[in-house]
C-alpha cells in the first residue's frame, strides 16, 4: 500500500496495493471501460435541469451494477423529511456499534439505492449496522443543507442510545467532505466526536488546486476537473472555498478520532486525500492512507476483487482497538 508519509515538503511513497492476477486484471479493465462509457453521459459539467437529471440517473445506473448481498436486512424509514435506511446483518450482528454512511455524488446526486451497495458490503464485512440517509441535493438545496440533514441524523443516533465513540462516520467523495464537516461541527459544539472516521476518495479541497487534477486527468474514468468545478458551483456558489466547512483540508483537527483514508492511484482527487493525510499527521491525529494501484474514484462499490479487499481492510481498521 502507499502510506504517504510527509518528510519536510516532500512525499515518501511506499509500495502500492496491487493486483497481479491476469484474470482479475481483465475484470478490472472491463469495468474501467464500462465506467468510461458511462462517464461521458453521467458527469456533465452542466448543471442544467436536463443534464442534472441525466447525471442522477447515471448514478442510479452505477448503483444497480451490484445486487445487495444476502444475509442482510434492509429497513427503510424517515427522520422528518430525510429518507433513511438501516442495513443490518441477520447473523453475527454487533448491536453496540454502528456506521453512519454519507454517500457521494458531488452533493448533486446520490440516493438510498446508491448507498445500499456500499452499505451492504460494510455491514457484511464488519457485522455492524449501517445507517444510510439521503440528504438534500444541490442546486435545489445548497450549502449547508446536507450538513443540516447530517446533524439531524446524528441526533437520531444519539436518541437511539448509541454513544458517539461507538459510531463510525464513513463517507465517499462528497460524503467524505460531509463526514469531515459533521465532525468539525460536533467539535465546534463541544460534543463528542465519532470513534473512527473512514474516508473513501474524499473531496477535501474545493479550490480544486491539487496537482492530481492535471496529473491524472487521462487515467480517472470517473471524475474530471470540469465536473468538480460544476458541482462545487452548484453546491456553494460564490462560496469561500478556503472555509474549512467547504474545504476541510484546511481545518484544525484537534480532537479528531483515528482516520482511515482509501484512494485509488489514478484519481483526479488523489491530492485531496494526500493533503488531508499530511495535515492530519502534522497535527498529531492517527491516520492511515491506503493507495490502491490502478483504482479509480470510490472503486470499493464495484464488483472487482480489490474492492472486496479494500472493504476487508476497513473492517480490520474498525476492529483494531475499537
Amino acid at each position: 500500500m502507499l502510506n504517504v508519509k510527509p518528510s519536510g515538503s516532500k512525499w515518501i511513497p511506499l509500495p502500492l496495493i496491487s493486483e497481479n492476477n491476469p484474470a482479475q486484471q481483465k475484470i478490472t479493465s472491463a469495468v474501467m471501460g464500462a465506467l468510461r462509457s458511462i462517464h461521458s453521459a453521467t458527469s456533465p459539467s452542466s448543471m442544467e435541469p436536463k443534464d442534472l437529471e441525466r447525471q442522477r440517473k447515471g448514478q442510479e445506473l452505477l448503483g444497480k451494477l451490484i445486487s445487495p448481498m444476502g444475509g442482510l436486512c434492509w429497513e427503510p424509514f424517515s427522520i422528518g423529511q430525510i429518507p433513511c435506511a438501516w442495513v443490518r446483518p441477520e447473523q453475527g450482528h454487533n448491536p453496540y456499534k454502528a456506521i453512519l454512511y454519507c454517500h457521494g455524488g458531488g452533493y448533486t446526486s446520490g440516493d438510498l439505492n446508491y448507498s445500499r451497495l456500499l452499505a451492504s458490503k460494510l455491514a457484511h464485512a464488519t457485522g455492524y449496522s449501517v445507517l444510510c440517509f439521503a440528504y438534500r441535493l444541490a442546486p435545489e438545496f445548497q450549502y449547508p443543507a446536507p450538513l443540516e440533514d447530517a446533524k439531524k441524523v446524528w441526533e437520531y443516533l444519539m436518541q437511539q442510545g448509541y454513544g458517539a465513540r461507538d459510531i463510525v462516520l464513513l463517507g465517499d467523495s462528497a460524503g467524505g467532505n460531509l463526514a469531515l464537516t459533521l465532525t468539525l461541527w460536533l467539535r465546534q459544539q463541544n460534543r463528542f466526536v465519532p470513534g473512527r472516521l473512514v474516508l473513501l476518495s474524499p473531496w477535501t479541497d474545493m479550490t480544486c488546486s491539487g496537482e492530481s487534477y492535471q496529473q491524472y486527468k487521462d487515467t480517472d474514468p470517473m471524475i474530471t476537473e470540469e465536473y468538480m468545478h460544476a458541482v462545487r458551483n452548484a453546491y456553494a456558489p460564490n462560496g469561500n472555498w478556503q472555509d474549512p466547512f467547504l474545504s476541510p483540508v484546511n481545518a484544525n483537527f484537534e480532537g479528531f478520532p483515528p482516520v482511515l483514508i482509501q484512494v485509488g492511484s489514478n484519481e483526479v482527487l488523489f491530492s485531496d486525500s494526500a493533503s488531508l493525510h499530511h495535515n492530519l499527521i502534522e497535527q498529531g491525529i492517527p491516520c492511515r492512507m491506503e493507495c490502491w494501484e490502478g483504482m479509480w474514484h470510490v472503486f470499493q462499490t464495484f464488483p472487482i476483487p480489490r474492492a472486496d479487499k479494500a472493504v476487508e481492510s476497513i473492517a480490520r481498521f474498525l476492529w483494531d482497538n475499537f
